[in-house]
This record gives C-alpha cells, structure tokens and sequence, in this order.
C-alpha cells in the first residue's frame, strides 16, 4: 500500500528545487522504495500522464468537479489514506464509463477520490488530470532517474525508451528484471513509441554542414502526425502525442487494411484534409477529425484526408529503429508499395535545396525536413539528425500579462499573454514561453513586474507596455480569445524597444492576415 501523499510531497519538493541534480535525486530514492507493482502507475503520475502512455485509455475529463469542496467538509468521518491503487483504480472507472450519465458517474468518482484526499492530494490529481505538473520532469530526466534507481546503464535504458515509447513500462521491466530485461525489449506493433523530432534550422548552409554534405528533403505538411501500426487484422493508429485516434479514421484504416501489406509494421507519417479542389485545409480544420466521436462517417465523406508516410520504424515483424534513415526509406516504399510516400528530394547543393523548399510552399505547405541519411530512428529525440525549416510570417503583440514560470523557469514571469491593438483597447491572441534566452527572461521579469497592475497567484497583469516580435506558423479562428483570433506555435524573434504600443499589429490586420493564409491553403465550407 503506497500512500498518494508520499508522490504529492514529492511533488512539491520537486517544484521546490529548481536544480536538475536535486530533481535527479528525488526522484531515484522515490522510485527506489516502491513496491514493484507500484513503480509504473508512479512514473505515469509523475510524468502527468493518468495511464501509462502505451494504454488507450483517457480520462474524458478536464478536471475534478468544482463541488470538490463541499464534498470534502460533508465527509466528517475520518477517510482512510489515498494510496496510489486506490487513484489507478478510480482513473480506471472513470475512463469506461459511458452511455447515459456517464457525466455524473465520472463526477461521482472524481468526487469520491477528493473527498479522501488532502488539499495538496488534490491539487496533485488536479495536475495529473490536466496533463501539466509543472515540477520539472521531463521525460529525458525522468529515463535518468529510472537508471539510477535501478542500476541499468543509461544507454541500455534508453534504448529500451526508443524501443517502447513508454517510460512506465520501461521502469516496470527495469524494476523487475534488470538491464538484462531492458536490452532484450523491442518495438511491437500496439505500442506507440514517442516520435522523432526536428531542431529548427534557419539555411541550408547550415543544414547540408550537420548532415555531412547530403540531405534528405521532405514536404513538411500542414497536417497531423500519426503513427500506424499493423499486425494481421488489426490495425491502430496514434497521434503524435500518443492518443489513439483509431475510431476516428476509419478511412485511413481502410486504406491501410486495402493498400498496405498485412505482415507486422509501424509507420510514421502526416494525414492532411482536403477542400473540394485538392488544396490543404488550416490544421484547424483537420482537428475536426480527429476529435470526432459521432458521426465520423459523415465527416470523412465531408473531409477526405490524404496520407503522407516519410518513416518505417518496422517492418514484416523486425524492428527498424536502429536502422539508417536511408535503409528505413527503402522498407517504406516496400510496405507502402510506393504508394502515399512524402514529396522527397535528395540534394547536395543549397541552390537545390531552396528550389525545393519554394516548389513545397507553392504546393500551400509549410516548409521542408531535412534528414540524415545516415541518422536511426529516436523516439522522442531532437537533434541535428532532423532539421525543419519554413517561412515563418511575424506580426508585432504587446504583452497583457504573464504567468509564472515552473521547474526551470521557477522564479521568473516567463509565459506570455499576447495582445494585438483592437482600437484603444487590446485583444488577446495566444500565450508563448518560446524564444527568449535565460537572461532576456530574467530582464524581462523585472521589467514586467514594475508594469505590474495585479497579481492573480499565477497570472500576473502588467501595462500594455512591451512589444515583441512574434513567429507563427497559422492563424486559427479561436472562440477562446476575445479578438476571436489565435497564434498557432507564436514564439518571440524580438523585442521591439523601437515600438509603442499603439504601433502594434491591429485586429483588423491580423483578420486580413488570416484571409490572406487561403491564397494556398483550402477553405471548409
């Protein structure tokens, strides 16, 4: 029996101590004393996840119900410690419940477990069910406390990590077995792996140097990742964030159980919707998609999807992570039978390279990739091996308020509220941490806290004042924001100490913006 308040007390040291080593240590001795069986639910907890990433299974909440309070002063009678099978079990129930009422049912349970649990407990489930813990574990960090608490070597367990994509599991087999069970696990098609990242890169130059003289070049779509596995009949599907999407594509299942072969595979790939013309929808749009519960058949005849694969990461039942880039390329367009591969070009020249990258923006896409030939495969990493680059478009916002920073960032007012001018007053269009180095951050909250006009806890409102520069991939419709607008992936290029506030990109501007993004792009009707 593992007492939950043992993981909430270790998260508030956690976010306590803003050191990476103290972190590290922590989190060993925590996992060095559970129980075996105990280990997987806590590293999923830890990691802000309520089941381990490889399970199916989602909550369908977005937190725990506001009469939590009341339910927990009507509770007079001592409840017994929360322990964490008692929140695995509760999380469990509330994932299958469904039909009529499955609202209350979940509210009921969620209201249960509150109703036992201590205010830092719940603020700890809180965290969990929202899917942001703000301690400072990263996965990288959380794969190194692993290795300490149970002596495997590092690189046994990382490989392990890229073979499984799943850190509980990881820490289940490390627990149990040692580096020996560790080096012996492989990727199987039903468990997602974490996907390969990109670095941004800004020129080829730069790129064709990393990558030894030759690239890899692919459109990189305006699209939703996905990775699709098959194993005889049955087939899954995962976004890149490891949701399984699977009901809600049911054309894509069909494609892949028609057109792709039957022996076991996993491919990496990108789907794209398509207007009445061929052209690509916003991704705003695709995620219609992929949020579909009812009615998916309706929908897919509305917003046809196309498939894009550019990796294999296993292919007739042999695992191909480890394998070069320019080897996996060969077992895609055998299992594919060159059918939906990536637009790709292999070029050795920068000249080459920005012929391609303009014929991918003509075609409405976001930019290209540039890969190593030589590169493996690694779940969940980012480096030089995978370089994006893209045209980025920027507007001017002014910064309303900012949020308090966690884990690294402890300390400093690090995510940023931005605004664009909206006659005399300012409208919200986003939120960004991205693109300020430690010490601009530092500058910055000093500088945002002499603008300060109140503090909420965790938001802090300041003077319209500071206007940056920002980067964005699309403009989004958004019923969140008051100017009914929002930045996809803002990041700021620049502090613009040149410019007032009333210098700012304006509402109307930013809505022209928005239109002018369907030169290339579709429109869903």
């Amino acid at each position: 029996m593992v007492e939950f308040g043992r993981l909430a007390d270790l998260c508030r040291r956690l976010r306590a101590s803003p050191g990476r080593l103290v972190k590290l240590g922590l989190l060993a001795d925590y996992l060095r004393a559970l129980p075996a069986d105990a280990v997987g639910t806590a590293v999923a907890f830890l990691t802000a996840r309520a089941f381990p990433a490889s399970d199916p299974r989602v909550l369908g909440v977005r937190g725990l119900p506001d009469v939590q309070r009341s339910a927990v002063a009507a509770n007079a009678a001592p409840a017994p410690l929360l322990t964490l099978g008692d929140v695995a079990a509760a999380f469990a129930a509330v994932a299958v419940a469904g039909g009529a009422g499955a609202r209350r049912t979940r509210d009921e349970l969620l209201r249960g477990l509150a109703a036992r649990a201590s205010e830092e407990e719940r603020e700890t489930l809180q965290r969990i069910i929202a899917g942001e813990m703000r301690t400072g574990v990263s996965n990288g960090l959380m794969l190194e406390a692993i290795t300490r608490a149970f002596g495997a070597p590092l690189e046994t367990t990382r490989r392990a990590a890229q073979s499984l994509g799943d850190l509980s599991e990881v820490a289940t087999l490390a627990v149990r077995g040692g580096a020996a069970a560790l080096a012996a696990s492989s990727a199987r098609p039903g468990v997602p792996l974490l996907p390969m990242l990109a670095q941004i890169a800004e020129d080829f130059e730069e790129v064709l140097e990393a990558q030894g003289g030759t690239s890899a070049l692919e459109y990189k779509y305006d699209g939703a990742r996905i990775q699709l596995h098959r194993d005889g009949e049955r087939i899954w599907i995962w976004t890149r964030r490891l949701s399984d999407v699977t009901a809600s594509l049911p054309d894509v299942v069909e494609t892949a159980r028609r057109e792709l072969g039957a022996a076991p595979f996993i491919l990496d790939g990108e789907v794209l919707a398509l207007d009445a013309a061929g052209r690509p929808l916003p991704f705003q749009e695709l995620m219609r998609r992929f949020r579909r519960v009812h009615e998916v058949e309706r929908l897919v005849r509305e917003m046809p999807l196309t498939l894009h694969f550019f990796d294999c990461l296993m292919a007739d039942g042999h695992s191909l992570v480890g394998e070069p880039y320019a080897r996996r390329w060969e077992a895609l367009a055998a299992v594919t039978g060159g059918r939906h591969l990536a637009e790709r070009a292999i070029v050795t020249s920068p000249a080459e390279a920005r012929d391609f990258l303009a014929r991918a923006l003509a075609a409405g896409h976001e930019g290209v990739m540039a890969k190593d030939l030589r590169s493996a495969y690694e779940p969940g990493g980012r480096g030089k091996r995978w370089f994006k680059l893209k045209t980025a478009q920027t507007v001017d916002c002014v910064i309303v308020a900012v949020d308090r920073g966690s884990g690294r960032r402890s300390g400093w007012l690090s995510n940023y509220h931005l605004a664009v001018r909206d006659g005399d007053a300012f409208a919200d269009v986003g939120k960004t941490f991205k693109g300020l180095t430690d010490q601009q951050f530092v500058a910055m909250t000093e500088r945002l806290w002499a603008l300060a006009t109140s503090d909420e806890g965790y938001t802090v409102r300041v003077r319209p004042e500071v206007v940056v520069e920002v980067a964005y991939n699309e403009i989004q419709k958004s019923p969140t924001y008051r100017s009914g607008m929002a930045l996809r992936f803002a990041r700021i290029t620049r502090i613009r100490d040149d410019k007032a506030p009333e210098q700012a990109t304006t509402l109307d501007e930013l809505r022209a913006l928005y239109e002018r993004q369907f030169a290339t792009k579709g429109r869903s009707v």
